[in-house]
């Protein structure tokens, strides 16, 4: 009797322990066959709904699943087509017909037509939820008709250059169109309907993403059969993971680990130049788009003097040497280098000089008080908060380093580490003095530059994409003709123009512009197609080349990935037993895991 209750037991705990992937435990379905390209992402995805998400994270993972009319060579950022496969445009610029390309399906079959873009671009005209991400885009627009299922025509208020950079996911009709309410749809229904070269398939948040290889994609399907974007804490432990072979990119690396990772064995380092750029902002008095005040920012920080006095106390090229080990460069125009055309740099810059700034704010007003720190004319203490991405080790430096400048001319500083998502949210409500930002520019710069206008401040309801809460007619001004100049010279010189009066302004310091630092596993993939051609990046592209052009190795298609425990259903078909042990070691379990996650 004993034997057998011990044979039965070891029975029962062979069936207890058996892994069975939570997709197979949902419906049955294996993983597809193939390799699975596993990029180890360091970023909060803030929305999988394209007309609500704009993080970095969330953009990527658009661009890899809904098409755009036009996309952005991976050679060298040049327009090619994509839905659109061609176009034309009256003489007056004011109608732009587009030619969609036929034999392209949803990822249900359904044809994707000309209609679908109407629908995308009017729902973002006329309901301000969908305007969230990329109303940008569309704030000119005064009809959009699809007269066939192949012929888009859209018709503006005035000349937009812009017309071939339109960078907003198109959506299906006969999905969204049964959504009554964008700004609560989280778009976390499994498949999303997408048109793309993957299929979004499974989410689990705070954890990973899945998206599966679109087999009908019209460019033909990629070389790997899943792409999974796997959330680490911080970049410690995804660089763990990357030599431990637990994921096959990372990127966001710190200089230390970059330089770490200089001679691994099955490791390739990418050092691409970046196309963002990193911005203290200043809390210039955030208003909304009813010019009403919101947010908690420092009253003396209204004042254009002692935004400018802090930019004199901060030393670039020591964070330049100091906190990104080299991998950047010193920070001065809006847009980064990597656009040669419309980059611009001060030609005065405001140098590192403390002695200055202490004389710029005693001219301006604000004395030191008996504690060393200056005060408002009105007595308020020059305290400002200071809010950080608490999981990135360079804000966490750059604040240190602030901090201290800073109290040499009489200003205390509290920072403030948060989460990704936390930082964003206080940033769009103007709950901040100080705030670490930064934005992805594109191509075309229309996007980053229209974040400073008046435009882009959020409704009394909330919403809206803002950057630095900047409100100024003579910026606006520069915007909105750049935006009509058709002539490359005259809007290249608009748009420096407009950066000369966002410096002035200073309400958002651009430090340094970084270089885009990645590794990957070489005995899991041989290649990538970066972007751009010249010292261009895998991760975060303007476009999905990275992902669609992964060259596999034959150890990737045929080896067996790590088994991914936290994503490990213990089964016993509803035997109940043994449960101390179960507990104790699925405990383990999750405790391994989660120390190579966090």
């Amino acid at each position: 009797m004993g034997r057998r209750l011990v044979a039965l037991w070891a029975v029962l705990l062979v069936g207890l322990l058996a892994p069975v992937p939570a997709s197979a435990q949902e419906d049955g379905a294996r993983p597809p066959q193939g390799a699975t390209l596993r990029i180890g992402l360091q970023q909060q995805i803030d929305s999988l709904n394209p007309f609500l998400g704009y993080t970095l994270a969330a953009t990527d993972i658009f661009r890899s699943i809904y098409p755009t009319l036009t996309t952005y060579r991976a050679e060298d950022f040049a327009v090619e087509p994509e839905l659109a496969e061609s176009w034309e445009t009256s003489p007056d610029k004011l109608t732009w017909t587009f030619h969609i390309r036929r034999g392209v399906t949803w990822s249900d079959g359904q044809p994707v037509t000309a209609r679908d873009a109407a629908y995308t671009f009017n729902r973002m005209m006329t309901d301000p939820a969908a305007a969230t991400a990329n109303g940008n885009f569309v704030e000119n627009f005064e009809t959009v008709t699809a007269p066939d299922d192949h012929t888009l025509v859209i018709r503006t208020k005035s000349p937009q250059a812009t017309m071939l950079a339109i960078d907003a996911p198109i959506v299906p009709e006969h999905v969204w169109s049964k959504v009554t309410d964008v700004a609560s749809f989280a778009n976390d229904q499994m498949p999303v309907v997408g048109s793309g070269p993957f299929v979004l398939t499974d989410y689990r948040p705070e954890q990973d993403v899945t998206l599966t290889a679109n087999p009908d994609f019209w460019r033909g399907p990629p070389k790997v059969a899943q792409l999974q974007f796997i959330q680490f804490k911080n970049s410690d432990a995804a660089v763990q993971a990357l030599r431990k072979g637990d994921v096959d990119v990372v990127q966001k690396l710190t200089p230390a680990q970059f330089d770490a990772l200089a001679g691994e064995a099955d490791v390739q380092q990418v050092k691409g130049q970046g196309r963002r750029f990193y911005e203290l902002i200043l809390n210039p008095g955030a208003t909304n788009s009813e010019n009403e005040p919101i947010g908690t920012g420092h009253p003396a920080l209204k004042d254009v003097r002692v935004r400018q006095a802090i930019d004199h106390a901060i030393d670039r090229q020591t964070l330049v040497d100091r906190v990104m080990g080299g991998y950047a460069q010193v920070g001065g125009g809006y847009l980064p280098p990597i656009f040669s055309d419309y980059h611009w740099t001060p030609p005065q810059p405001r140098a590192f000089d403390l002695a200055l700034a202490n004389r710029l704010l005693d001219e301006a007003g604000y004395p030191r008080g008996e504690d060393g720190i200056r005060h408002t004319p009105q007595g308020e203490p020059l305290t400002f908060d200071f809010v950080l991405h608490g999981s990135r080790s360079e804000d966490t430096q750059v604040g240190e380093f602030v901090k201290r400048w800073l109290a040499d001319v009489g200003i205390a500083v509290e920072l403030q580490p948060v989460s990704d998502n936390q930082l964003n949210d206080r940033t769009t409500a103007g709950d901040f003095d100080m705030v670490i930002s930064g934005w992805s520019a594109n191509p075309d710069p229309d996007y980053v530059l229209r974040l400073q206008t008046c435009a882009a401040r959020p409704s009394p309801s909330g919403g809206g994409n803002v950057d630095s809460f900047l409100c100024d007619p003579q910026y606006d001004d520069l915007y909105a003709r750049q935006l009509g100049e058709f002539d490359k010279a005259k809007r290249v010189e608009l748009v420096k123009q407009a950066q000369a009066r966002f410096y002035e302004q200073a309400t958002g310091l651009v430090l340094f512009y970084q270089n885009s630092l990645e590794a990957y596993r070489t005995d899991r993939y041989s290649g990538f197609t970066v972007q751009p051609a010249n010292d261009g990046v895998i991760v975060a592209q303007q476009g999905y080349w990275g992902y669609y052009g992964a060259q596999p190795t034959d150890e990737a298609v045929n080896g067996a990935s790590a088994t991914d425990y936290s994503t490990v259903a213990w089964v016993l078909g509803g035997v109940v037993v043994l449960v101390g042990v179960v507990v104790a070691l699925v405990i383990v379990r999750r405790r391994a895991t989660a120390d190579t996650r966090e």
